[in-house]
């Protein structure tokens, strides 16, 4: 097989082969260890955790992934603490790109924080290994961190995946209190094609992804012949940011019935799997076909004037039109844009390196805080610990529950996104 950047060697073998190689490396590459940190202690070395009440009339757990590059752990820092509630729980990951002292200072920094500790609901990944988002290593990082916060605790019911470019355009207690009231079996994924990803989502292009195998990060190889369609299941695409449900998560990490193992061996060599692999999967399962939602919750501006495929960056410019879209998430945004002090003044009440003040975290917060206050360096504080197991939501946490109320009615009752096909 003719391809570019590729060894004689390895173009000399049959398709099928090589095609079975990569999909085996990917599988692999699921059951790697990580080094993920245990729980911290706070800091007199006593462990105090305090676990949150679940069930039935208490909030939901969302499991969040943050997964950045080098120069990232700041970003994620300010995301963390934006999206952070003692319910919920956090898994941190720095690819290959980032130095080990990065990552180290990021672990640091989550270990030394006295919410944190008290909660211990915050996880490192200590060990990485290279992520390209056009290639297949993206989707296997994404199976590999549900696999992973299954492992950790696997007592929460949405996977909601998130980059250092995104932020919340609502508090943790608004998401929660609007995730309360709906059904725990929704997938909020988004169908409705943008024209970019449909012209970039060429499935019968052969390419291959060296970030499965090598430890630095390596350009995706693309090969000049091409592959046949296949017959054996319909592919289904859309946007690479989704909100998935626990047990629709558990199976595409386990695929008891092996069609979700079948689909990643097939996608392994496909651009963009992440556009692909989760839709499919769905589409192609009666058990979760009529699960979805065509929806992300989140707040992207696609502009002519971009590459296919690629938001244009959010500004201030855009403040008000984000609001008023009712979405959960924004991206992208650019590293301490002035957009990002507004909101975190005038929707999260967040100071410039403090908690999102809600039910559990009293006394904190940009409101309760002068001037001279809110712009010291140390970390901010709760001053009262409140309740964990309540949420008091805001005006903008109403507006999200008649949104997605509104979603479920008609997502119920439309035709599921699930009969069009790329």
């Amino acid at each position: 097989m003719k391809m570019s950047k590729i060894s004689n060697r390895l173009s000399s073998q049959p398709r099928w082969i090589l095609g079975l190689f990569i999909g085996l490396v990917l599988l692999a590459a699921l059951s790697r260890s990580s080094n993920v940190r245990d729980k911290f202690p706070d800091k007199s070395g006593m462990s105090q955790i305090r676990v949150p009440s679940k069930g039935r009339g208490y909030p939901p757990v969302l499991a969040y992934w943050i997964c950045g590059g080098k120069g990232d752990s700041k970003r994620m820092l300010r995301l963390l603490k934006a999206i952070y509630h003692p319910r919920n729980r956090y898994l941190l990951q720095l690819d290959a790109g980032a130095p080990e002292s990065e990552r180290a200072e990021l672990a640091i920094s989550i270990q030394s924080g006295s919410a944190f500790g008290a909660f211990g609901n915050v996880d490192v990944v200590g060990k990485s290994y290279p992520v390209d988002m056009m290639g297949s290593s993206a989707l296997s990082a994404t199976l590999h961190a549900a696999a992973l916060l299954l492992k950790i605790d696997s007592d929460w019911d949405w996977f909601i995946s998130l980059s250092p470019s995104d932020y919340p355009l609502v508090t943790q207690d608004d998401l929660l209190h609007a995730f309360t009231f709906l059904p725990k079996d929704l997938n909020f994924i988004d169908y409705s094609s943008n024209n970019g990803w449909k012209e970039r989502l060429k499935i019968n292009q052969i390419v291959i992804d060296p970030n499965l195998y090598y430890r630095e990060n390596t350009p995706i190889m693309h090969a000049v012949e091409t592959r046949t369609t296949p017959d054996a299941f319909k592919i289904f695409g859309g946007s690479p940011w989704m909100i998935l449900t626990r047990d629709f998560m558990e199976y595409c990490v386990r695929g008891w019935d092996n069609f979700p193992r079948k689909l990643l061996m097939y996608l392994t060599n496909t651009a963009y799997p992440l556009e692909l692999y989760f839709h499919t999967v769905i589409c192609n399962s009666p058990d979760f076909q009529n699960t979805t939602i065509n929806s992300t919750l989140r707040y992207i501006n696609w502009d002519s004037s971009t590459a296919p495929g690629e938001p244009q960056l959010l500004k201030i410019s855009h403040y008000d039109s984000m609001i008023a879209s009712g979405s959960a998430f924004g991206r992208p945004f650019k590293e301490d844009d002035p957009v990002l002090q507004k909101i975190d003044e005038n929707i999260l009440n967040r100071t410039a390196n403090g908690f999102v003040p809600g039910k559990w975290c009293l006394g904190g917060g940009m409101l309760n805080k002068s001037i001279d206050e809110s712009s010291k360096v140390e970390e901010e504080l709760c001053s009262t610990k409140g309740n964990i197991d309540a949420v008091k939501p805001s005006s903008y946490g109403i507006k999200l529950r008649v949104l997605l109320s509104k979603l479920v009615e008609d997502g119920r009752v439309t035709t599921s996104q699930c009969q069009q096909q790329l």
